[in-house]
């Protein structure tokens, strides 16, 4: 942000909006990753590891299976928004994609990674899933972070 830029306002409605958008690009991300790793999901060993509301049976989980994973995701979402919109003067040196990567690395460092390695330790996956997850999880804060230091 140039020193003669006004900092965007964004105050709640704002925020809401930005969160659904983050929300809509965090679930299409993460549909094409279960598309490409569909063989974990459907490898019988791990069908006991998969939440009831997730695979209740063999097959594709239910449609309330992904109005709570939305749900999940827009309340992630509008946290990290709240989140960029109070420490963004932070991360005010320097261009918006230097402070969106930033704040992407910020959120990879704080959720996703220790998420990830607390999975490591108590759930029984392979570690070739949880890096796709992880890497996919990383993709998902940069682009977030980008995408909140632009219009946020």
């Amino acid at each position: 942000m140039a020193k003669t830029e006004k900092p965007k306002s964004c105050g709640i409605p704002r925020m809401v909006g930005i969160a659904v958008l983050l929300m809509i690009i965090g679930f299409v991300l993460r549909m094409v990753e279960s598309i490409l790793t569909m063989d974990y999901y459907m490898d019988p060993a791990y069908f006991s590891v998969w939440s009831k509301l997730m695979m209740p049976t063999a097959g594709p989980p239910p449609m309330e299976f992904f109005l709570a994973s939305l749900a999940s995701s827009f309340v992630i979402a509008f946290i990290y928004t709240w989140f960029f919109h109070y420490i963004r003067p932070v991360l005010a040196d320097g261009s918006w994609m230097r402070m969106g990567a930033c704040f992407g690395l910020l959120l990879f460092f704080i959720t996703t990674l220790p998420g990830t390695l607390g999975m490591i330790l108590i759930v029984n996956l392979p570690l070739s899933l949880m890096a796709i997850w992880a890497f996919t999880g990383l993709i998902i804060d940069l682009i977030y972070g980008l995408v909140l230091a632009k219009i946020c």
